[in-house]
């Protein structure tokens, strides 16, 4: 997989669950207006921990952990597994949408298999109610998208099978599959098309959903406040993504377009009713478009669930998806063991504006930090022990195609850092050697903190003198912006 697509099938998953935990605390609330900024607070009617997915998520992760070992959704064996973790999760969960746990409550009492007895409950459930269907399928979807990116059929039929299991509904079949494919596009070419799935549904049934899509696109999110309904929930996702102007680049004013990503998931909460719902679904389809290296650092260590899931969690549960079960090492492997980390020198040094702050590299001794920001990919066990670790998808390159949201992971990268040492904080920053990306987040903290440009570069290199001081990550973390600028 290239290393574009690599990083947006990372950011499926992950950008679902940030929808979700920020939509938490405004769930079945009004409209919001403009000027309020969703946080993930926490809270809602289910009374949620601040930065923790909701059902949404909880659902994509039972459908993630069948389809990271490499599984057929659509085989007998992978819905019966699926159908069995849904029912687990449920049996503890805080929030259950109320025709999933209709579903749930009469396929406990059947026999046979679980799988097969949740498809029949919900095709009953579907005659008896034509047309009445809730997103509860839509919402979990996403990760459906990645089982067989080079596949739209089987896409298609994946997303099929598996909304089927609790929305068994024309409406809830159709709409997963549209959704799947627009996210299975993304991921593989980066465009943004809901369309381009209309020739994977009935004909019959293509020139509705076309005039349903034309009604949301560039509309305003709050248009849909009513979204329990799966075609609302994927109208106002997708008005939210579409009516969400993509910034200008200016780093003389602190925009860049990565800043979509952000913008767009807090229209989709904005929408008002079913907010973490309508952000989960927006969520996993920005994520797709604009991959995990968008995804505010200060979400993603944030974000957590069921499962025992955080954000390295779910990326791995998303790339072993996209790798169909064959990853062996990065994101799966306990610790990195190429050449490279495994000959890193071990430098440790304070940062020269924040003594607060330590800079080193993978093999940086103890550094005694109750905070860590990895500018690396590192292993599934390391930093283990550190409740607060901040991952950014920042690339060792001079080429600029490598870090297309270059701005952004650098000045991202430079306001964790600030968040962390407000909230009291000890900071380790850390890459693999301390060449390239470490001094220069650091030169980006320290343009955060108001030290002239040309200075931070000096104190920098005093403090690292094996630092490669020159390219385009070097460069451009000196244009970071002041706060308060």
């Amino acid at each position: 997989m290239a290393r574009q697509s690599h990083d947006r099938a990372a950011g499926v998953l992950l950008g679902q669950a940030c929808g979700d935990a920020l939509g938490v605390p405004y769930e079945f609330g009004p409209a919001l207006p403009e000027p309020l900024v969703p946080q993930m607070t926490g809270g809602g009617p289910f009374g949620f921990d601040p930065g923790e997915y909701s059902d949404d998520t909880s659902m994509a992760v039972c459908i993630a952990e069948v389809a990271a070992t490499g599984a057929d959704l659509t085989s007998d064996e992978a819905l019966d597994e699926i159908a069995e973790r849904f029912l687990a999760w449920a049996a503890t969960a805080k929030d259950v949408g109320s025709q999933t746990r209709a579903i749930f409550a009469e396929t406990r009492v059947r026999g046979g298999s679980r799988g097969r007895a949740m498809r029949d409950v919900s095709a009953e459930h579907a005659f008896a109610l034509p047309g009445r269907v809730g997103n509860g399928a839509l919402m979990r979807t996403s990760v459906v998208a990645l089982s067989r990116l080079d596949d739209r059929d089987a896409t298609a039929a994946a997303a099929r099978a598996v909304a089927s299991l609790t929305h068994n509904d024309p409406l809830g079949l159709e709409s997963c599959v549209l959704w799947s494919e627009a996210i299975r596009l993304a991921v593989t070419t980066g465009r943004l098309e809901l369309l381009a799935g209309l020739d994977l549904i009935p004909e019959t049934r293509r020139d509705q959903w076309h005039e349903w899509i034309d009604e949301a696109t560039d509309v305003d999110p709050r248009t849909f406040a009513r979204n329990g309904f799966t075609v609302y929930a994927l109208q106002a996702a997708w008005a939210a993504i579409t009516w969400t102007p993509t910034p200008k680049p200016d780093p003389a004013a602190g925009t860049v377009p990565a800043q979509h990503f952000a913008l767009a998931l807090m229209n989709a909460v904005r929408a008002g009713d079913d907010t973490d719902t309508v952000a989960a679904i927006a969520g996993g389809l920005l994520g797709a478009v604009w991959g995990a290296s968008a995804i505010p650092a200060d979400w993603s260590r944030r974000v957590h669930g069921y499962g025992g899931h955080r954000a390295r969690g779910l990326v791995a549960l998303a790339l072993r998806t996209a790798d169909r079960g064959t990853s062996t090492g990065w994101p799966v492997a306990p610790h990195m063991t190429s050449r490279d980390y495994v000959e890193a020198p071990d430098d440790l040094v304070t940062h020269p504006h924040d003594d607060g702050v330590k800079l080193g590299t993978y093999r940086s001794p103890a550094h005694g930090c109750d905070a860590v920001v990895s500018l690396c990919r590192v292993g599934a066990d390391d930093f283990a022990d550190v409740d607060d670790h901040a991952a950014v998808w920042l690339v060792d390159s001079d080429d600029p195609d490598d870090n297309p949201h270059l701005d952004f992971l650098l000045a991202d990268a430079a306001h964790v850092i600030k968040d962390l040492r407000d909230a009291g904080r000890t900071v380790f920053v850390h890459c693999v050697a301390a060449q390239q990306r470490t001094p220069s987040v650091a030169v980006a903290y320290a343009r955060l903190l108001g030290v002239p440009a040309d200075q931070a570069q000096s104190d920098l290199r005093a403090v690292l003198p094996r630092l490669r001081g020159r390219g385009l990550v070097w460069d451009r973390a000196a244009l970071v912006r002041p706060a308060g600028d």
